[in-house]
């Protein structure tokens, strides 16, 4: 998988993007446990992709369900048994 950034806002710390070899349109949010920072990746939909690019306090929103851990069903990558919290 290749993760490709395309819109960052470091106030709300979420990132958009798209996975290269997929297409597939995420946001991330940064994350760490005892021993590494990494990110997360959340799928979206092309619809999300293009309304949180126009309007982000919308991704905020968002994003702060996933630091909740209220949309974990769209995770791209599954956390290990040591999953970090977000940061």
């Amino acid at each position: 998988m290749k993760f490709n950034d395309t819109f960052i806002n470091r106030t709300e710390r979420f990132t958009l993007g798209i996975e290269t070899l997929s297409g597939t349109p995420y946001l991330s949010i940064p994350v760490s446990n005892r021993l590494v920072d990494y990110e997360e990746y959340y799928e979206i939909s092309s619809d999300s992709y293009a309304l949180f690019l126009n309007d982000p306090s919308a991704a905020s929103d968002f994003a702060e369900r996933c630091r909740n851990r209220e949309e974990d069903q769209r995770l791209i990558l599954k956390p290990g048994s040591d999953r970090g919290v977000a940061s």
